[in-house]
């Protein structure tokens, strides 16, 4: 019974791959500056006025600070890693991951690529039998997945330079 389920949950996944566009991309990102960076979850907060969960990232190369407003329930996905806590059933995140080994497949690392229209986009780069995979995800999916995964989570140096351009100036909000 759990291999037919297993089975059928992996033939949904592979057809929504395909449907999703999944495509072949190279193994590893141009290094160095203009390129993607490898970033740390430093935490999940909520904003006191607004009330909205945010995540907090810090470049490990220049420390510069990429702040993600994500929902309650994205929020949740991505502090339970964090806090290093194992539910006692599988959460949809892990869900993903264990359907993915199920196929010989594994989370190789997550990029946030880029931001348009206030709206933040991200890939997830899948091995699947020695071949680079890049599906498109929201960033905090693919960040709930890179924990609990424990990939390199990276963010595209221009996805920093249009965040710092859209950030409150000094004093004009006191919660940033």
């Amino acid at each position: 019974m759990r291999i037919g389920r297993v089975a059928t949950l992996g033939l949904l996944l592979a057809i929504g791959l395909a449907a999703l566009g999944a495509k072949g991309a190279p193994e590893k990102p141009v290094p160095g500056a203009g390129g993607p960076q490898e970033a740390e979850v430093t935490g999940v907060l909520i904003d006191p006025q607004s009330r909205q969960p945010l995540v907090v990232l810090q470049g490990k190369r220049d420390k510069r600070t990429l702040v993600l407003a994500i929902g309650h329930f994205e929020a949740n996905g991505i502090a339970i890693p964090l806090q290093g806590v194992t539910p006692p059933r599988p959460l949809t995140h892990d869900l993903m991951l264990t359907l993915l080994a199920d196929l010989k497949a594994s989370l190789a690392r997550i990029v946030i690529t880029d931001l348009r229209n206030d709206v933040y986009y991200a890939l997830l780069y899948l091995d699947v039998g020695g071949s680079v995979r890049a599906v498109d995800a929201r960033p905090s999916d693919a960040i709930a997945l890179a924990l609990r995964a424990k990939v390199p989570i990276l963010v595209e140096d221009r996805v920093f330079e249009k965040a710092e351009r859209l950030m409150p100036k000094p004093g004009a909000s006191p919660h940033f």
